[in-house]
């Protein structure tokens, strides 16, 4: 075995990480949640598809993510044996206008990211606090923080502008995009697999408990749903994507909701939650016999037909089309109706190759052909690392 990376994505109650060997090629060789933090927490670990580690812990049991951490340290370190761990590498949700790639985390660089919390108050302390916990468990390992926004610095000025005063843009009030590591890996996959397709207009769809699309033009950000925050845009697990600012309004005047009020309604009560008032999971949506069900999941499937619509005008037309993360990797159903409201812009899909979840599953006829690329943040993540940790020893 050789020296390795671990790869760390924080959220408020869960932590996902991957563990990769260094060598010729990055190769993942141990992966792993900790979830239910501040409940009831659950620790496993996996090499390949054997549990390597496995814990438990009762109901609200004193431990944090700084404790969780810690016990996966101690794994990672006891499974290296005499390799080292050479860095750690981590998601980071927002880098704002000024961190553009990935960079060696230090306090002045954590005291700036700080600063960003506001622009996304559900994920950008807790991919803080992993940093902060990992300083105080091993001050000595080097930490780098890849930024989800940083894939979408390429926007046009005219795609990242909000058409608010002059001011407000100066100040860092402008489209962002999100979900940054995910394209930048599904781009660089895509010229793998389809070299012409990837130097086309191409439109990839990140459809999971969070999603979003971005349009890229020969690979690149040039347009993506979400802006501001990773609120905007399209209907999500939880999340309500765009809405009328008046709604907001109405609901501050007329019902009285304060901004925690509005914050927790529209990151974690809406969408298919909310709509079906059954589950944010498309899985028991699709077997749930109500029509309420049934009701959100074409919601769902209109508003990515809807904003696809609009990245098409943004590209001025459209190659291609990419389905990736849960949904869009697991949900044929769901491609199959979102295909369905997009067969005016040459969309043919194969049921066939759909139903079989084949990497092509348009017809040879399509105008725009419609792929499905798994996602690995983890491993872009990784690269990243690798890069930083060789740019800072050369």
């Amino acid at each position: 075995m050789a020296d390795a990376v671990l790869t760390i994505n924080s959220g408020s109650s869960s932590i996902k990480f991957a563990l990769f060997e260094l060598g010729a090629e990055l190769t993942r060789i141990a992966a792993g949640q900790a979830e239910n933090i501040g409940a009831a927490p659950h620790l496993r670990i996996k090499v390949g598809n054997v549990v390597a580690l496995e814990k438990r812990w009762p109901d609200l049991a004193p431990l944090d993510h700084e404790d969780l951490l810690g016990q996966v340290l101690n794994w990672v370190e006891g499974h290296l044996g005499e390799d080292k761990l050479a860095a750690a590498g981590h998601r980071i949700v927002h880098g704002g206008e000024h961190f553009i790639e990935p960079v060696l985390l230090n306090e002045d660089i954590m005291t700036k990211l700080a600063g960003l919390n506001q622009l996304a108050p559900l994920h950008e302390p807790h991919n803080l606090a992993a940093v902060r916990a990992i300083m105080n468990l091993r001050p000595e390992l080097p930490q780098i923080g890849c930024f989800d926004t940083a894939f979408h610095h390429t926007m046009p000025e005219v795609a990242m502008r909000l058409a608010l005063p002059r001011h407000f843009h100066d100040e860092g009030v402008r489209r962002y995009g999100f979900h940054g590591l995910s394209y930048e890996y599904i781009s660089g996959k895509l010229r793998e697999e389809a070299p012409r397709l990837a130097a086309g207009r191409v439109i990839v769809a990140h459809l999971g408990n969070g999603a979003s699309l971005c349009a890229m033009k020969n690979g690149v950000s040039i347009d993506s749903t979400m802006g501001f925050t990773a609120l905007d845009g399209l209907m999500m697990g939880t999340r309500s994507g765009a809405i009328d600012p008046g709604v907001l309004i109405y609901l501050m005047q007329a019902r009285g909701m304060n901004a925690s009020d509005i914050t927790s309604l529209l990151y974690k009560k809406s969408g298919l939650l909310g709509v079906s008032g059954i589950s944010s999971d498309v899985r028991t949506l699709l077997a749930d016999p109500h029509p309420e069900a049934a009701e959100a999941l074409e919601l769902f499937a209109y508003t990515v037909a809807r904003h696809t619509g609009a990245l098409a005008s943004s590209l001025g037309g459209l190659d291609g089309f990419v389905f990736t993360a849960g949904i869009g990797e697991h949900a044929p159903q769901i491609r199959a109706a979102i295909c369905k409201r997009l067969a005016w812009l040459g969309f043919d899909l194969s049921p066939e190759a759909n139903t079989a979840n084949e990497p092509a599953i348009s017809t040879p006829d399509s105008e725009a052909e419609i792929r499905v690329i798994p996602t690995d943040e983890e491993l872009m993540i990784a690269r990243h690392v690798l890069t930083t940790i060789n740019k800072q020893s050369a």
